[in-house]
């Protein structure tokens, strides 16, 4: 698959040559969803918490006598079924990461990768640098772009002042390369990738 590389002000900077190894796969949405739902079960923060009825702080005397008053048998003010007792099989705190088999995660890459290349949604650019940290500056590139809704992949680092730009513009994620993911990837319309990123996933898969 070849793509034109394009500059930041529009301007054209070459082509490249996309591996069908990576981005022209046909994506299967069943990895794509596992890998999803992988990474929003592992960032969750899992510090929910509600008391049982052994936490609650209530008199463990029993309420009232076993027998002869008609009602039901209870022998604490603390079970659930009573007002200010303890939730019966409320949120605990744990940890609500899976395992996903490293290949399955590897797959699921490269499957976001070749989705975005189908549908067209795949942009190249030289460099993502800025000479000063101007966000008016950044939308008026990508502007030029027609960029509204991106995850901009760099490097090994990101410039600076681009990615203080950048940081104030709603929908628009910057990552280095290291951070690609495939949440990231799914939920923006454009993956802008810059020749680095390209290399270093190449490099990565081949």
């Amino acid at each position: 698959m070849k793509l034109d590389i394009t500059t930041l002000e529009g301007g054209s900077a070459g082509s490249v040559e996309l591996s069908d190894a990576i981005f022209g796969l046909e994506p299967r949405a069943d990895i794509l969803a596992r890998m999803v739902r992988y990474q929003l079960a592992k960032r969750r923060a899992g510090t929910h918490k509600s008391k049982g009825r052994s936490e609650v702080d209530r008199t463990r005397k029993k309420i009232y006598k076993q027998k002869g008053t008609g009602g039901a048998r209870h022998g604490a003010a603390s079970a659930p079924q009573f007002r200010g007792g303890g939730k019966a099989f409320g949120p605990i705190v744990r940890d609500h990461a899976h395992d996903l088999p490293k290949k399955v995660r590897a797959l699921a890459l490269r499957h976001a990768l070749s989705s975005k290349a189908k549908d067209g949604g795949i942009i190249i650019i030289d460099d993502a640098k800025l000479s000063e940290p101007k966000t008016k500056v950044l939308l008026g590139h990508f502007g030029k772009l027609a960029l509204s809704s991106a995850l901009v992949i760099g490097g090994a680092e990101i410039d600076t002042n681009f990615g203080l730009a950048a940081r104030s513009i709603p929908n628009v994620d910057v990552l280095p390369i290291q951070g690609i993911n495939v949440y990231d990837i799914l939920r923006r319309d454009k993956l802008v990738l810059t020749r680095a990123a390209v290399d270093a996933l190449e490099a990565r898969f081949t």
